[in-house]
């Protein structure tokens, strides 16, 4: 049995496109620019996260689920995951926009040996008259399409919401997307490091060369029907965990925590992670207490089944597990 709540080392990426929020806001140390995402958690080849804390402070991850299996991530999780870590937890700092782009679905991944990439988006904070683009105005299809691309007017026909704090957005397989500058994100995926670039806005690297566009394997996966609102929306209600995203890879809820709590886990077959993306709060299991601060994340193995969260003041959590 895990007996103690995991703390993980912060993996930073470098991005053309990121800034200096993630050091400035959330206290993520890096000697370098343009820090534009941290992995908080992660499984991905060459980028498993390293426990930072306790007495398993230094095996990775994926050593982790290798020793423990179902004690780790549940019952239900092992049986349909196995040894892989399911999700990949970030945050990002889009200091620019980042490329129009599209992920695939699980049937389309494997075929390079991975899982398809549906994720969540939870605004943490948004420069004025910030924006994401996300999905189509109207219903599209290939042709249209190929001629916005051909002619780089593709905002003509993509979808842009202005976005405020605690704003939320779903992006499933299929759904043409950019993050926009001047936002911080949390973001909560399938493990997946598989992106179809579709246009980049002609920005060079540093090494003064264009990023690599996948415009065969996006047209192979855009889903081209437009939805009348993409922002999902959500109540809040202090100290209640309130779901907000629920799909096969990951349920979110949104958890505003203004006191000491008790959180009962015994009815979930899951880990459970928490990113604190407001305040700061205590949890506590046993013995341990764990200070978890505004851009901080830890996980809850699912073979524990009960811990306490305090807060002083006022605190918002995203609660992330499968069902």
């Amino acid at each position: 049995m895990i007996n103690q709540l995991l703390r993980f080392t912060p993996i930073l990426k470098q991005k053309i496109w990121g800034g200096k929020k993630l050091n400035q806001l959330l206290h993520k140390s890096s000697d370098g620019n343009n820090i534009g995402e941290s992995w908080e958690i992660s499984d991905v080849d060459g980028d498993e996260s390293v426990i930072s804390n306790g007495s398993l402070q230094g095996k990775t991850l994926r050593d982790l689920l290798k020793e423990y299996k179902h004690d780790l991530v549940g019952n239900y999780v092992y049986k349909t995951f196995g040894d892989e870590f399911p999700l990949l937890i970030k945050f990002i700092d889009a200091n620019e926009v980042l490329s129009i782009q599209v992920h695939p679905d699980d049937d389309s991944a494997e075929i390079q040996d991975s899982f398809g990439k549906t994720e969540m988006w939870y605004i943490v904070q948004a420069d004025e008259k910030s924006n994401i683009i996300v999905g189509f105005k109207k219903d599209s299809n290939k042709e249209e399409y190929l001629q916005h691309l051909a002619n780089k007017t593709l905002l003509d026909i993509l979808n842009v919401d202005e976005v405020k704090k605690g704003d939320v957005y779903f992006v499933p397989p299929g759904r043409v997307h950019a993050i926009g500058a001047g936002l911080l994100i949390a973001e909560i995926q399938q493990t997946s490091d598989i992106t179809y670039r579709i246009y980049d806005w002609d920005r060079k690297d540093i090494d003064g060369n264009y990023r690599e566009l996948h415009t065969e394997e996006a047209l192979d996966v855009i889903d081209f029907s437009a939805k009348e609102i993409y922002k999902t929306p959500y109540l809040k209600e202090k100290n209640v965990a309130t779901e907000v995203v629920s799909c096969p890879y990951f349920t979110t809820n949104v958890l505003p925590a203004s006191d000491e709590l008790t959180i009962d886990l015994s009815s979930k077959d899951s880990f459970v992670i928490y990113m604190c993306v407001e305040g700061e709060v205590v949890f506590e299991y046993k013995e341990q207490q764990e200070v978890v601060k505004k851009g901080e994340t830890i996980l809850v193995p699912a073979c524990i089944k009960e811990v306490k969260i305090l807060s002083t003041g006022s605190s918002e959590l995203l609660e992330i597990f499968i069902k």
